[in-house]
């Protein structure tokens, strides 16, 4: 399993280049005094899908992944993070409200087991996915359901010490690929292919696959996580969010 990669502290100032593609990673495990702010911010329609959750840890998750998605985005275009607005489409996917911004920033965000990935960038979709690697999980079932001939044949090539982290590899690859491109479900997860063996060179295989750059990432030591942004050559800056002291 490679080293974790380097992840910066906030920067001084919140400012995107064209050519950039900024990832923080937070853990979502706050205390209740930040979850109470985080949740001041966020809109009636935001609360009310809060609610809905069974399980508190969901529910907390939830407000802390919305609200710190609202607190870095107000820091890049000089809002509070109440005033932020999106817009959704017909398949869920939020945007940001820009307002008359001449140069739009697109987001995208993922968050599993307690820790979330928030990826941003100025006028490129952006597509991001973040997951746990669990060994107790049912790898060769789902991979015959929805991975491609060639990411079978890739993993089935492995030996068993790779394969767990092989397979989320390939999955947060897939996944953060379909939601760059904002279609969902209407893309089957068997029309594409990415590479998927550890340590080697991160490939998307696609009929669209120049227009796209996919990169991995690893947030801590038992995630593993993916970025495509549209367009190539563009840099990645990766930053650890951090809570405030509270007096």
């Amino acid at each position: 399993m490679p080293d974790l990669d380097s992840w910066a502290q906030s920067p001084s100032e919140y400012r995107i280049a064209q050519d950039e593609i900024h990832v923080w990673r937070a853990n979502l495990d706050c205390d209740a005094r930040l979850l109470r702010q985080l949740e001041s911010t966020l809109a009636p329609d935001e609360r009310n899908r809060a609610k809905r959750f069974h399980f508190e840890r969901d529910r907390d998750n939830f407000v802390a992944t919305r609200g710190l998605l609202r607190e870095l985005l107000a820091k890049y275009i000089g809002q509070t993070p109440a005033e932020i607005e999106f817009d959704y489409s017909a398949l869920g996917k939020p945007s940001l409200r820009t307002h008359g911004f001449e140069r739009p920033i697109r987001f995208n965000v993922a968050h599993s087991h307690g820790m979330a990935l928030f990826a941003f960038a100025v006028d490129r979709h952006v597509g991001v996915d973040i997951e746990l690697l669990r060994p107790d999980f049912g790898g060769d079932q789902v991979a015959a359901r929805y991975f491609a001939p060639q990411e079978i044949a890739e993993l089935r090539k492995l030996p068993a010490s790779q394969r767990v982290e092989a397979f989320f590899l390939c999955w947060t690859r897939k996944e953060a690929y379909v939601k760059a491109r904002g279609e969902g479900l209407q893309i089957p997860l068997d029309s594409f292919h990415v590479s998927l063996t550890p340590g080697e060179p991160v490939q998307l295989h696609s009929a669209d696959s120049l227009l796209w750059n996919l990169r991995s990432v690893r947030p801590g030591q038992r995630h593993v996580g993916a970025i495509v942004g549209q367009g190539t050559g563009w840099n990645l800056k990766l930053w650890d969010w951090k809570p405030p002291e509270f007096d």
